[in-house]
């Protein structure tokens, strides 16, 4: 927990120090992502819903195959419908 803390933080300075002048979109390339368990879906789901608070659009691109079947599997696809723009 204390990790995933520290990435809480982070993510909320970055999202902080966004231009408020320019589009907002916070944009997390999955391309190298091996393996996610329910831990690492907890954690772009709070991403997701901390970058919605401040007005910023979450999308996820290049997702792999087995970890978009994950999140369906575990009943996720409805927390992060709308993040896949490149989803066939």
């Amino acid at each position: 927990m204390t990790g995933v803390v520290k990435q809480l933080d982070s993510l909320t300075k970055t999202l902080d120090a966004l231009d408020p002048a320019q589009n907002k979109i916070l944009h997390v390339d999955c391309a190298k992502v091996n393996n996610i368990d329910m831990s690492g879906l907890q954690l772009l789901h709070v991403c997701r819903e901390c970058a919605g608070m401040r007005g910023v659009e979450f999308r996820m691109h290049n997702i792999p195959e087995q970890m978009h079947k994950i999140i369906q599997s575990v009943g996720l696809g409805q927390s992060f419908y709308g993040c896949f723009p490149d989803a066939s």
